[in-house]
C-alpha cells in the first residue's frame, strides 16, 4: 500500500466573511449588488454556485461570470472616496432605460476597482454625493445602524401653517413609519419661497420631501449640503467633483466605524494590463472614459 508522505494542508488562520462582504471590500460593488449577483446565479465558490450566507477566505476560489475574482483586504489600498454637486436632473444609476443622463457619465476613472454611490438623490434633488471604491465603507455609511447625519437645504413654496416645524421634530407619521428631523431652522427667505435647513438620520427613499408634504407645505428645492463631516461648499460647482482630502477621509473612515487605510506598496501591472470587473446586472460595463484625477467637467458658474 502506497503512503501518502505529503504534510496534511495547512489550516487558513483567515476569519471567514460573508461572501458579499468580501465582495465589495475587493470594490467590485455593494453588498446589496452583491447579493443579488448570487440570487442570479451568477457567482460560484469553490465550483458550487454560491448561495447567501456563504463564508469565504481569500483561499476560496471564487468566480463571478466565469471569470476567476482575487479577494485581497480592504487595507491592502486606500480607498478611494471622492465628493460630486449632482445637479437637477441627473439619475444615480449607470444606465436608465430612457437615456437619460446619470451621474456616473461626469465621474473620473477609478484606480481600482469601480465608483459604488453612497445613497442616491432623486432626479429632482441636488447637491452633495460621495461615491468610494470600497463596498464596506459604503454599506456602513448608509446603514441605519451607523446614524449617518444628511443635513438639506430645503425651500418651501408658500405660507407655512404654525406649529409645521415643531410637528416636523417630533414626527409624522408616514407609510413606512413615523419619521422626524433631528433638527429644523429657518435660514431666510421672505414671502412665497423661505429656506429652512434640515438634518436627518437616516436615508429612507424621499424622505425630506415627504415629510415636509405630510406638514402641509411644497417644497420647491432641495439640496443635500452636508453628509456626515462631508460638505457641499460654495467652490464645488454643479457638475463637478473633487477627491476628498486625506483627513476628511480619515474623518469618514472613523465615522463608519473603520480603522484608517493603511497603505502598501503597489505591485506593477503589466503595462496595458486592467483588471476585470464585473458587467451590472443588465447594463452595460461603464466605459470609464471620464475625466482623469484633478480636471474639473460640467456647468461651472
Amino acid at each position: 500500500m502506497r503512503i501518502d508522505r505529503r504534510a496534511p494542508p495547512r489550516s487558513s488562520p483567515e476569519e471567514p466573511v460573508r461572501l458579499q462582504k468580501a465582495l465589495a471590500d475587493a470594490g467590485l460593488a455593494s453588498r446589496r449588488t452583491i447579493e443579488g449577483w448570487i440570487s442570479e446565479g451568477r457567482i460560484r465558490v469553490n465550483g458550487d454556485l454560491a448561495k447567501l450566507g456563504d463564508r469565504v477566505t481569500s483561499k476560496d476560489r471564487i468566480r463571478i461570470d466565469g471569470r476567476d475574482v482575487k479577494l485581497k483586504g480592504r487595507r491592502d489600498t486606500v480607498p478611494q472616496v471622492i465628493a460630486y454637486h449632482k445637479p437637477e436632473g441627473e439619475l444615480v444609476t449607470r444606465r436608465d432605460p430612457e437615456e437619460r443622463p446619470t451621474v456616473f457619465r461626469r465621474l473620473p476613472k477609478p484606480k481600482e476597482g469601480r465608483w459604488i454611490a453612497v445613497g442616491r438623490l432623486d432626479i429632482n434633488t441636488s447637491g452633495l454625493i460621495l461615491f468610494t471604491t470600497d463596498g464596506e465603507l459604503a454599506n456602513r455609511l448608509m446603514h441605519p445602524s451607523r446614524e449617518v447625519e444628511r443635513e438639506y437645504a430645503v425651500r418651501i413654496l408658500g405660507d407655512i401653517p404654525d406649529g409645521t416645524l415643531e410637528r416636523l421634530a417630533i414626527g409624522i407619521e408616514l407609510e413606512d413609519g413615523l419619521a422626524k428631523f433631528d433638527a429644523v431652522t429657518e435660514r431666510g427667505g421672505t414671502g412665497a419661497n423661505r429656506w429652512f435647513h434640515v438634518v436627518l438620520r437616516e436615508g429612507r427613499n424621499r424622505e425630506v420631501r415627504r415629510l415636509w408634504e405630510a406638514a402641509g407645505c411644497q417644497v420647491s428645492r432641495l439640496i443635500r449640503i452636508r453628509y456626515g463631516n462631508i460638505e457641499l461648499g460654495r467652490r464645488l460647482y454643479s457638475g463637478n467633483w473633487r477627491p476628498l482630502t486625506t483627513d476628511e477621509q480619515n474623518a469618514l473612515t472613523a465615522l463608519a466605524g473603520l480603522p484608517p487605510p493603511a497603505p502598501k506598496r503597489q505591485h506593477s501591472r503589466r503595462p496595458g494590463a486592467k483588471p476585470w470587473q464585473p458587467k451590472p446586472s443588465g447594463e452595460r460595463a461603464h466605459s470609464g472614459s471620464g475625466p482623469k484625477w484633478g480636471e474639473r467637467r460640467g456647468g461651472g458658474r
